[in-house]
């Protein structure tokens, strides 16, 4: 396991300022590498940094706005010289309901900014680094990507199609860069807060190991498919879910 490390390397987290983001930034930084954490605001974005490592840095940038985005790359490039690691992280569910009673608001809210940033934000790391020098994309899809259930369609559509763009972007960028994702179960967030909150030990009784997840189970293995451990995997999804999905 020599190779579960990430010296000398560069990584760029979005939407790291709490819950999973921030579990993957501080475990790529123990792993060694330099970290950019990027959230909507600089002040959130610096107090994440802040509770990471030393030499870890915050870059406000809401992950849907282009500008915004090429501008973190530029900084991580001129900051640290290089590029090695893309964590698209920032989602969100604007779209709460049954898909009938959807509107269009909600729905583009939604696949803007868990689609569309993570398509934006590998574009620019792969035309700014990643194509000529060799690296790896790791996007958070969802279990809910890969099943159905009541009242978050337009949120599990947009992680279904997340993960075609992890397979898609595989293919698209081999061999220099790897993409990968992970689709986590219900894990202790904010955003998945209305699936655990007053009623986690019934949640927590559903599943085969008896607990919902953690920020931190995501986080390690997020790192993982960074590090060259995981240097012959791309194009896969790992499901990190309690055994939910069985």
């Amino acid at each position: 396991m020599d190779s579960l490390h990430l010296t000398g390397k560069t990584a760029v987290v979005t939407g790291a300022s709490r819950g999973i983001g921030h579990a993957a930034a501080w475990y790529l930084s123990r792993l060694g590498a330099d970290v950019v954490l990027t959230a909507r605001t600089q002040q959130a974005a610096d107090a994440a940094a802040a509770e990471t490592v030393p030499g870890a840095v915050g870059f406000a940038a809401h992950a849907t706005d282009a500008d915004a985005a090429g501008q973190c790359i530029d900084f991580t490039l001129e900051r640290f010289g290089r590029l090695d690691i893309l964590v698209n992280n920032a989602a969100t569910n604007a779209a709460y309901g049954p898909l009938v009673d959807q509107h269009y608001d909600g729905f583009r809210k939604t696949i803007d900014l868990n689609l569309w940033a993570p398509i934006l934000w590998s574009s620019l790391a792969a035309r700014a680094w990643m194509s000529a020098h060799g690296g790896t994309i790791v996007n958070t899809a969802s279990l809910g990507g890969l099943t159905t259930e009541p009242n978050l369609g337009i949120y599990n559509v947009s992680k279904a199609a997340l993960i075609h763009f992890t397979k898609q972007c595989a293919v698209e960028l081999a061999p220099s860069v790897r993409v990968n994702a992970v689709a986590p179960g219900v894990v202790r967030t904010k955003l998945s807060e209305v699936l655990w909150r007053d009623r986690e030990h019934a949640v927590a009784d559903s599943l085969p190991l008896g607990r919902i997840g953690e920020p931190e189970d995501i986080g390690q293995a997020i790192a993982f498919l960074a590090s060259d451990a995981a240097a012959w995997i791309t194009g896969q999804v790992l499901v990190i879910d309690g055994g939910a999905i069985l």
